[in-house]
């Protein structure tokens, strides 16, 4: 009698972990470069002309940005040894900064004084990792579900601002930009129900192109800053003098790197349960200090701090497309556009309400992606739906009353003025006052009133629908 040899199965590849056709790679990177490429040069654009800047000068400050972003989107994605979530993660210069680095830039310390605080900064971070690691078993369900509930509504305002011309446009709100904005967002809806599986998956990057194409004839477009951009672009360590540190202006910074880490915590946790790799610990350590590591990298050739981008999370969640070598393939566009300036003159071209008809999309998925991970919770007979209405209602009061802390401390300002940050921090504190600490009711009864529905983690139940996930101890 023969006997045959039991045949194992090759343990399967993660979505995450899977590396598309070269064809794939090419269009879902360039969704991905495109929905976040706004984002990215405004902040160079922001702080250079608040500091007078020649347009000489601004033109190199973008395109070391760019350069920098697709470093560090490369390193947070493919990562090495302890740097990089291995997610499909963009990264960008984070918006948190841009008040202090002005106040910096134009009272006296110019841009060598924001690059001394950036390099410091960034060090802080890599420092720091490792204890936020440890925070993530603060982070249950009921505190992802409203952060990224209130990222996706913080990011909607974007969208309309691009949908209306763009902030500062001379033309801002004309309905004929709203029905542009209108027109792409049909077509990626179109595509979306209608199209092959392949086409569905770019339906944002083929909005955008028609939407580029109908756009021409009607005069959206200026492709006047192609003819003046070089085609090479290089950024050299300290273009602007070498940096200096100032006591003031670090601890500013500091307070930005706070930020910053609490808002990737928050983004790293969105994709993890887009992508079904949940974060773990260690995993959180190694984004947070690639962030630092990108934000060193940013001080030293002349950019600025660095996060994870919250546009690309949405374009994860409504594409469905998990692989982190398709955000890799958009860092290395990046690099390129960085090298290449005229390449980034073209894309520069793409009128705003064009992006706003995508990004409403996009933006909308990342809430919608908050209130599939709270129907996780269980709201009955406890106070989590106050955690909630809380914590949401805190971090949408800057995004609809943006002075509302205008006669607050500068350090108040940078930690509240961010929606994301304001509410992640509300959610934290309320969730640990209202399901941690003790109260009159007996442990087991309060234990059970504040868990979370099956395999959402948080607290333990009486029952096994209530099982708990109880924190993995690892190494970070």
């Amino acid at each position: 009698m023969t006997t045959t040899e039991p045949v194992h199965p090759a343990h399967p590849v993660h979505p995450v972990d899977e590396v598309p056709p070269v064809r794939q790679l090419a269009a879902f990177g360039l969704q991905h470069v495109l929905a976040m490429y706004a984002g990215a040069v405004a902040v160079p654009l922001i702080v250079g002309s608040a500091m007078k800047l020649s347009a000489a000068d601004l033109a190199y400050l973008i395109t070391a940005d760019l350069l920098v972003c697709g470093i560090a989107t490369l390193i947070q994605c493919v990562g090495f040894w302890r740097f990089g979530v291995r997610l499909p993660i963009m990264q960008g210069c984070t918006f948190a900064a841009v008040s202090p680095m002005v106040l910096i830039g134009t009272t006296g310390g110019g841009l060598p004084a924001i690059y001394g605080s950036v390099i410091v900064a960034g060090l802080a971070i890599v420092l720091l990792a490792p204890v936020f690691g440890k925070l993530l078993r603060f982070f249950p369900p009921l505190v992802t579900g409203t952060v990224i509930l209130i990222i996706g509504i913080s990011l909607l305002p974007v969208a309309g601002n691009w949908a209306a011309g763009g902030v500062g446009a001379k033309d801002f709100g004309e309905p004929k930009n709203l029905a542009l904005a209108g027109f792409v967002l049909l077509v990626v809806l179109g595509v979306q129900r209608f199209a092959p599986a392949f086409l569905s998956r770019i339906a944002v990057l083929i909005g955008i192109v028609v939407g580029l194409v109908v756009a021409v004839p009607f005069g959206f477009t200026d492709f006047g800053g192609v003819g003046d951009a070089d085609w090479l672009g290089i950024s050299t360590p300290f273009h602007f003098g070498a940096p200096t540190f100032e006591v003031s202006a670090i601890v500013s910074m500091l307070v930005v790197a706070l930020v910053a880490m609490t808002e990737t915590t928050g983004d790293f946790i969105a994709v993890g349960e887009m992508t079904d790799r949940k974060v773990e610990p260690r995993a959180l350590a190694d984004g947070l200090r690639a962030d630092g590591l990108s934000t060193v990298l940013g001080g030293v050739l002349n950019t600025f701090p660095y996060t994870a981008y919250a546009q690309n999370v949405g374009l994860v969640g409504m594409t469905r497309v998990r692989s982190r070598w398709v955000v890799a393939a958009a860092g290395g566009m990046l690099v390129l556009l960085g090298l290449l300036p005229k390449l980034g003159a073209v894309v520069a071209a793409i009128p705003a309400p064009v992006l706003g008809g995508a990004g409403l999309v996009m933006f909308g998925t990342v809430a919608a992606s908050g209130l599939r991970t709270l129907a996780q919770v269980d709201f009955k007979g406890n106070n989590n739906l106050t955690v909630v209405a809380v914590s949401v209602a805190m971090g949408t009061l800057p995004v609809g009353v943006p002075t509302v802390y205008d006669k607050f401390p500068d350090w108040f300002q940078t930690v509240m003025h961010s929606g994301i940050s304001a509410g992640c921090l509300t959610a934290i504190a309320l969730n640990l006052l209202f399901n941690h600490l003790p109260s009159k009711e007996s442990p087991k009864d309060a234990s059970a009133e504040a868990s979370p529905v099956a395999g959402t983690g948080g607290l333990t139940g009486g029952s096994g629908q209530d099982a708990v996930e109880k924190p993995r101890e690892e190494a970070v």
